[in-house]
């Protein structure tokens, strides 16, 4: 290992932009190593303020405060997109950032990030949807026929299905470009899907990469629902070409930490990559549990410049997503504490929670994740986790 990529060690002060649960997670694994962590969050009252050894309770783009992060920290990284490149830029004059600022800005464009996966299909192998930018009523009168029926969505900002629309007609797409403020949109074709898969990957400052075993999701109202893994669906196939196709994007790149990379698989069996998310995901949480490595203690190692962890799965694993929809499952509007103790005494149960203080509707609470001996266990698990707390199987 050279000596531009020397290692951080414990115990160095790492920094996180974002008080969030992954920032939250992320603590807990560097912590766990012999890290410091200072957090970075407007918010004070935060999940990951909570966890960390200091707080600065100030904006993103608060100069003052990034120079402070910066200067305090070897090294800082980010638990959400949404952080501005250019406060990343600022951090990178002080501390060594990863991901990286031109990375990140990348992944908070769907006009960018399409450019950019399209960019990598010659040597991936998979191709982005076909797509058109709208941003102006003119872009609506020239949408290609096989463009439709499609989703619109926002080019910024977009999450957990926030920010998009089905359309399909030129009609739906104007009534749902205005319904957006007109802001600039894209026009995403709708595909025969079968199902959707998640790589997680993660690649250092040295250029080594590796990739976690495939992960199967199901959403439910656009937020994600279940993760299984190994997918029951996923062919040996369709896996080692999404695997190939997101180590030749984590190198495109020139990324530096963790990265999620979702695909959609068609009916016809073929791949189509969808999006990235700069940092862990909610698809890879079931790292922790099943994992020699987890996604977060992966996202510790990158940034510190450490050599990556074992990504070896011992145990086939099912997450669930605890959405605060389950406080009011009694259709009442107070909330009440699920049943905790009932569902910790199902075999294999490993509950995270992430220390928010209200549950509300649609509000990523916490997560449960059911390891096993066989993925048919696990399953049996999930269903009986799901009678406990009243989630509809």
């Amino acid at each position: 290992m050279s000596m531009q990529h020397s290692p951080f060690l414990p115990p160095a002060r790492l920094g996180v932009m974002g008080g969030g649960q992954l920032g939250r997670m992320f603590v807990h694994a560097a912590q766990a190593m012999g890290f410091k962590v200072a957090v970075l969050e407007a918010a004070p009252d935060s999940p990951a303020g909570h966890a960390a050894d200091s707080l600065i309770a100030a904006d993103y783009s608060d100069a003052q405060a990034l120079a402070q992060l910066g200067q305090s920290c070897v090294a800082v990284t980010t638990e959400f997109e949404n952080v501005p490149a250019d406060s990343l830029r600022l951090l990178a004059t002080h501390a060594f950032v990863a991901p990286g600022a031109d990375c990140v800005a990348i992944a908070q464009d769907r006009i960018a990030e399409k450019r950019f996966l399209a960019g990598c299909a010659a040597l991936s192998g998979v191709p982005p949807a076909p797509h058109k930018t709208i941003a102006a009523l003119d872009d609506i009168e020239s949408i290609e026929d096989l463009l439709l029926p499609g989703i619109l969505k926002t080019v910024r900002m977009g999450y957990d299905g926030k920010g998009q629309a089905v359309v399909r007609t030129r009609d739906d797409v104007r009534a749902a470009f205005a319904a957006m403020g007109g802001v600039t949109c894209l026009l995403e074709k709708m595909l025969p899907l079968a199902y959707e898969v998640s790589v997680l990957t993660a690649r250092g400052a040295d250029g080594e990469s590796v990739v976690y075993p495939i992960a199967e999701n199901v959403h439910r109202d656009g937020i994600l629902f279940t993760t299984t893994v190994p997918g029951p669906n996923v062919s040996l196939e369709s896996a080692g070409k999404a695997q190939q196709a997101a180590k030749v994007i984590v190198d495109e790149l020139a990324y530096v930490g963790v990265l999620c990379i979702e695909f959609f698989v068609l009916t016809d069996g073929s791949l189509v990559v969808n999006e990235m998310a700069p940092r862990p995901h909610n698809s890879g949480h079931y790292t922790m549990d099943a994992c020699v490595t987890s996604q977060f203690a992966q996202q510790v190692r990158a940034m510190a410049r450490l050599p990556l962890g074992d990504v070896r799965q011992h145990s086939p694993a099912v997450m669930l997503n605890l959405l605060g929809d389950i406080w009011f499952a009694s259709g009442s509007e107070t909330p009440t504490e699920p049943a905790w103790a009932e569902l910790l005494a199902l075999p294999g149960a490993c509950l995270h929670l992430y220390g928010k203080e209200a549950a509300r509707r649609g509000r990523k609470m916490g997560h449960v994740t059911f390891i096993a001996p066989t993925l048919a266990q696990a399953q049996a698990q999930l269903a009986a986790a799901c009678t406990i707390l009243g989630i509809p199987a």
